[in-house]
């Protein structure tokens, strides 16, 4: 097969938003996404409105995609997509485009783990940007919403999990401390800003015990909320202006409990070659965290630039690029997955 001027189109619709992406032989031409705002007044992403928002954004956005990288659609060698995990009716609007769409040009289809396009976002860049690849093999920690993973990454189509979470995510732990706290959705990133000015160790909390490299949060999340509970017994505008100090003390305790693991990994593989990945690798205290452990113990670190740390359609297509080096495709009868086996 030809691999010189490889373009693919990568198709995201795992959860709330709608994203289109070209990139020309693993580089990025075009990343157009749409978050759909209408899950803000439930505090939370509604999947029937998620499924329906999709709809009506996959055409125009894709239509984006193509003419910001200024390509034809009969350019196209192949079209990836998103084929799960994620939510089931948000992944069939992504699917079915994209089996459609590659019927009509007659060109190949490759399925996608979200999961592990987001430590291929490792690899993404623009044209002209420079960017320092992890050098195989690399240990990759995965921080999303619904996942936390810590990943040994052997080549673009080789990686094993060795840990991840066994009840709760890190992201979830963040949102959902963030709707105790009265904070506005998403909570994560406004979680995030408010402890930028608190003291990170003006409140303790525990670290739950999860077995080998594998984590737990809902232990936290509990505590907290007791927290929470006996500070407004005592004091019913609690938190009032101490909101900054339990913010950057959850924050703390999180950030924690995953530079613990990941060093565990490290000294059990021996691999120093760390990546970041997924929609919280984009979190103030966890990216200095862990540059400032990489330049102690000599690590060598990546971190994926913010555009491309959450949900994005550029690490399908780059991801999609090195699948179809592999020949890697689908046949037109292929479903999404909400679970999607690694």
């Amino acid at each position: 097969m030809n691999n010189n001027n490889v373009y693919i189109l990568g198709i995201e619709s795992s959860c709330d938003e709608t994203a289109a992406s070209i990139s020309k032989d693993g580089v990025i031409l075009s990343n157009v996404v749409h978050t759909q705002i209408v899950h803000a007044q439930y505090g939370g992403v509604v999947p029937e409105l998620a499924s329906r928002a999709h709809q009506q954004q996959i055409i125009p956005v894709v239509e984006a995609a193509i003419q910001e990288a200024k390509i034809s659609k009969s350019t196209l060698s192949a079209i990836a997509f998103t084929r799960g995990p994620g939510l089931i009716g948000s992944l069939l609007v992504g699917t079915s485009f994209a089996k459609a769409m590659a019927l009509s040009l007659h060109i190949p289809l490759i399925e996608v783990n979200h999961m592990q396009a987001h430590i291929i976002a490792n690899f993404a860049h623009g044209e002209g940007e420079e960017l320092q690849k992890p050098n195989f093999p690399f240990l990759c920690l995965t921080v999303s919403g619904g996942h936390t993973q810590l990943v040994q990454v052997d080549g673009f189509l080789e990686m094993k999990i060795l840990g991840q979470t066994i009840d709760d995510a890190a992201g979830e732990a963040f949102d959902k401390v963030a709707k105790m706290l009265g904070l506005e959705y998403p909570g994560g990133p406004m979680l995030d800003k408010m402890a930028r000015n608190g003291n990170p160790k003006a409140y303790k909390f525990p670290h739950p015990h999860a077995p080998d490299l594998n984590f737990s949060f809902s232990g936290l999340k509990t505590a907290v909320l007791y927290f929470l509970q006996k500070e407004k017994q005592k004091d019913p505008n609690f938190p009032g202006d101490k909101m900054a100090d339990v913010c950057a003390s959850v924050q703390f305790t999180i950030v924690s409990i995953l530079m613990e693991k990941l060093q565990a990994a490290i000294h059990q593989t021996g691999i120093t070659e760390i990546a970041l990945a997924g929609g919280v690798s984009a979190n103030s205290s966890l990216r200095e965290t862990l540059l400032a452990l990489g330049m102690q113990n000599n690590w060598k670190i990546h971190i994926p630039s913010f555009e491309y740390c959450t949900d994005n359609a550029g690490m399908i297509a780059v991801y999609g690029y090195y699948k179809y080096l592999n020949n890697d495709f689908c046949s037109q009868e292929i479903t999404p997955l909400a679970r999607f086996p690694f």
